[in-house]
This record gives C-alpha cells, sequence and structure tokens, in this order.
C-alpha cells in the first residue's frame, strides 16, 4: 500500500499490546449509539508544528479509514486537501475519490461532515470569504461548491466553517463591519448553493478566539449564535463549538454547549482537551479539564442530543504510529467511562436527594405561576412584603456537596 504523501504503509497491523487493555467494542464493528468519528486531520496529523518538523510519516486516507473502523469508530470526516491534494487534475481527485470510497464501503464506515480547507495554502494569508482580495473571496466559494457537491456524494449531513484566517493582526487592517457583510454574503451564496441542488446539508460554524490569526472573527459560541440570526437561511446554519476554542479564551464550554442547545444550534461538536488559557492543545478529550468533560458528556447524554461526537484532537508530537491508534483509542474510551460514571451520577439516590436539596429541579419552575397575571404578583405580599430575604440569605445552597459526589463518581468512588 502506497500512502498519498509516498510512504509506505502497513498492509496488516498488529495492535500495540497498550491498546488491548483498552475496553472497546469487537473489532471490525461499529456503535451508532456512539457515533465516534474522527477527521482524516486528526490521526492523519504529522506532528508538525511552528517550532518543529514532523515526527512521524503520512498517513494514507485509506489506512486511516480501516484503522479507525478496527477500533469501534462510527465515521470519518475531512477537508477536501486531507483527501485530495491541493491542485490536483479531475483525473488524480477522482481516483482519491473512488480509492476513499472503497474503503468506506469494505469498512462500513460513515462520512457524517466534511468541510474545506482554507486556511493552509499561502493564498488565504488574509482570510477566504473576507479577504480583501475579491479574487481570492471568490476562489474560495468556487472551492466550497466543489467540495459540497463532493459532501453530497459521500452521504455528509454537516458541512462546517471553521473561520481560522477569517481575521487579523491589525485593527487597521480591514473594517470588521464589512468583513462580516462578506462573510454573511459567502454562507448566503453558499446556503442558496445546497437549497438550489437539493443536499441534504446543513452547515455548522466553528468559533475560535485566535491561532492562527491575531484576533478571528466569530470568536466564540456567543458571537456566532448572534451572527446566525442574520443569515438568510438561518434554519440551515447552526454551531460546530469545540472544547479547547471556547476554554482557550477561559469561557465555561458545558454553559456555552447549554446555550448552543437551548436555541437549537448544536449541529455537531467537536471533543478533546485543553489545559487552561494557552494554544489549543487539541489533547485526548478528557486529558485537560476533566471535570468540564464529565459535565459536558452528562449533559449531552441528558439533553437528547443525537448528532456525532466527533474527536478533532491531535496524536501528541511525542508520539509514534503506534502511539496515533492508542490516543484514538482513548479519545472512545474516555468518553464511555465519563458517560458510565455521569450514568451512575444521576442514579444515585443521594445525588437525588442533593439536587432536590439544592433546589436544582425548582428552576425549572415558571417564576410567574399558572396563568399568574403581573398584577396577581403585584397583590401577592408573600413575594415581597412578607418575604424575609435575611432568613433566606443566610440559607445555604448545598452545591459544594453535590459537586463532592459528582467528583466522587467522576473517581469512581462511588
Amino acid at each position: 500500500m502506497v500512502c498519498s504523501g509516498g510512504a509506505t504503509c502497513r498492509d496488516k497491523h498488529t495492535p500495540s499490546p497498550l491498546t488491548k487493555t483498552f475496553t472497546m467494542p469487537t473489532e471490525g464493528t461499529h456503535s451508532p449509539v456512539d457515533k465516534f468519528t474522527f477527521g482524516l486531520w486528526t490521526v492523519g496529523w504529522q506532528a508538525r508544528d511552528p517550532f518543529g518538523d514532523a515526527t512521524r510519516a503520512a498517513i494514507d486516507p485509506v489506512e486511516i479509514v480501516t484503522r479507525l473502523a478496527e477500533l469501534g469508530a462510527y465515521g470519518v470526516t475531512f477537508h477536501d486537501d486531507d483527501l485530495i491534494p491541493f491542485g490536483s487534475d479531475d483525473t488524480t481527485r477522482r481516483r482519491h475519490i473512488d480509492r476513499f470510497k472503497t474503503a468506506l464501503a469494505q469498512t462500513g464506515m460513515k462520512v457524517p461532515m466534511a468541510t474545506t480547507n482554507l486556511f493552509t495554502h499561502p493564498v488565504f494569508k488574509d482570510g477566504a470569504f473576507t479577504s480583501n482580495d475579491r479574487a481570492v473571496r471568490r476562489f474560495a466559494l468556487r472551492k466550497v461548491m466543489r467540495n459540497l457537491d463532493l459532501a453530497a456524494e459521500l452521504g455528509a449531513e454537516t458541512y462546517v466553517f471553521w473561520g481560522g484566517r477569517e481575521g487579523s493582526e491589525y485593527d487597521g487592517a480591514k473594517d470588521v463591519r464589512t468583513a462580516l457583510d462578506r462573510f454573511r454574503e459567502a454562507l448566503n451564496t453558499l446556503t442558496t448553493y445546497c437549497k438550489d441542488r437539493r443536499y441534504a446539508i446543513r452547515f455548522a460554524l466553528e468559533p475560535k478566539p485566535n491561532e492562527p490569526r491575531g484576533d478571528i472573527l466569530l470568536p466564540t459560541i456567543g458571537h456566532a449564535l448572534a451572527f446566525l440570526g442574520t443569515l438568510q437561511h438561518s434554519e440551515m446554519v447552526g454551531l460546530n463549538p469545540e472544547v479547547g476554542h471556547e476554554q482557550m479564551a477561559g469561557l465555561n464550554f458545558v454553559h456555552g454547549i447549554a446555550q448552543a442547545l437551548w436555541h437549537g444550534k448544536l449541529f455537531h461538536i467537536d471533543l478533546n482537551g485543553q489545559r487552561g488559557i494557552k494554544y489549543d492543545q487539541d489533547l485526548v478529550f478528557g486529558h485537560g479539564d476533566l471535570t468540564s468533560a464529565f459535565f459536558l458528556v452528562d449533559l449531552l447524554e441528558s439533553s437528547g442530543y443525537a448528532g456525532p461526537r466527533h474527536f478533532d484532537y491531535k496524536p501528541s508530537r511525542t508520539e509514534d504510529l503506534a502511539g496515533v491508534w492508542i490516543s484514538a483509542a482513548a479519545n472512545m474510551r474516555m468518553y464511555r467511562l465519563l458517560r458510565e460514571r455521569a450514568a451512575r451520577f444521576r442514579a444515585d439516590p443521594e445525588v437525588k436527594a442533593a439536587m432536590h436539596e439544592a433546589r436544582i429541579g425548582e428552576l425549572s419552575q415558571p417564576t410567574l405561576g399558572a396563568k399568574e397575571s403581573i398584577a396577581d404578583l403585584l397583590q401577592d405580599r408573600s413575594a415581597f412584603e412578607t418575604f424575609d430575604a435575611n432568613a433566606v440569605g443566610t440559607r445555604g445552597c448545598g452545591y459544594v456537596r453535590l459537586n463532592q459526589l459528582a467528583l466522587e463518581h467522576l473517581l469512581g468512588a462511588r
């Protein structure tokens, strides 16, 4: 087998002994319940960073599909350039696509999501949809349209837009208001393109505050939610939030996901690990803020979210090829462990009692009673005149006890 990067790939794979210690589905089986997916760019990362060359050889996309299927993944995602080298002619392009489709058919792997690389080639150094250069913007639209055709061919239901180059380092470099006009124009054009061709594809914006640009447009979940309401076909566009992207800005990812769910705009999610406010680490899911990961899984599983659990991580630069697959398995293992711990937490009678004492369920009760008017509220003396604010102010909430119970379940102590 010859890799697309020119390196020789192994035809047969012997799992590392460490891999066998993970509780995973039987090789070659998939779990539609889990819907665990990985990008070609995740396990395929050669570990090149701004300060160092690659530490691993390129991996053929066909091998990635095969190995992920063996580990029990549900599907694989891709940027156009992950699968087809930039600038390929039509014949070469089709050959790459057909090999990929054959691997998908042989393994039963799905392609739930696709996206476009609008950030690697130097032509996008000032952005794609928001480049000051109109010709670049037009090229970007055509590049996306071409890959939307492929996404539809492969059955993708979600198309992600990460605007990694849509931003600036200097406040005088572009008028942000005008840049947002162009961003909106691009999404309006592309949603119309999909509607005209009857593609059953929804778009998902992926916010990030910075890196690689100094400041990226639509940097957080909140910024992106506000932007969605301005779009021509806003019903077709939601969000693809990523753990590290919110946490590297010091924000609470669980709160952000809750608000995206509240708006009905969580179309897709990227799971990984992040340790504080720094560069985007893309660690294995749960290898960063473990407590946040626990409550995130609890939220996703209790909310009815039915989309993929997509791991947008990078195998650490320190790892060899065996470590790549160990880290891929670790993502799935971590999610299953956290899901199990969260279920036990919710089922624990002591937790239920602690939640009752903390009035967790009371928040779901409307503040005004059924058919109660503002006039009724004004006439209710217990709401103000006889309300003992001092007594209520001294009453404890019990949140520390509840959090301790959660951590004990997380640690397997209960």
